[in-house]
């Protein structure tokens, strides 16, 4: 099967080691981690990105309005309940959940989030 090439600008690479990332702003204006997202077509923080949490941070609290899926690539968090993430953990958070992660040491997660989230 031959294919088109892919014309210049139709790809975007970036390497998560070496990116920039910049802050998220939640709902209220409020700065809540760090986003790394390619496809600036959709709302900061939805659709896929990687999002980065310091040592030490907190989310604020958030209801998700759709489903949210996330992998731990490095780091891990714990959840309000005390649920603990870890490295390699896939995580789905269904619509209507309400929750903040706390962590200790830092983390970078694989997220798709289908809706922008609501600050509690």
């Amino acid at each position: 099967m031959e294919m088109k090439p892919v014309a210049e600008g139709e790809r975007i690479v970036v390497n998560i080691n070496e990116a920039e990332f910049e802050p998220f702003v939640n709902d209220r204006g409020q700065e809540d981690g760090l986003v790394l997202q390619l496809d600036r077509s959709k709302r900061l923080g939805t659709g896929f990105h990687i999002y980065k949490m310091e040592p030490g941070y907190t989310t604020i609290p958030h209801e998700h309005r759709g489903n949210e899926e996330f992998f731990i690539i490095s780091g891990d968090i714990t959840d309000n309940d005390g649920t603990v993430y870890r490295e390699g953990d896939l995580v789905l958070m269904k619509d209507g959940t309400q929750h903040c992660s706390h962590t200790e040491n830092g983390c970078v997660i694989a997220v798709f989030i289908e809706a922008s989230e609501a600050s509690l």
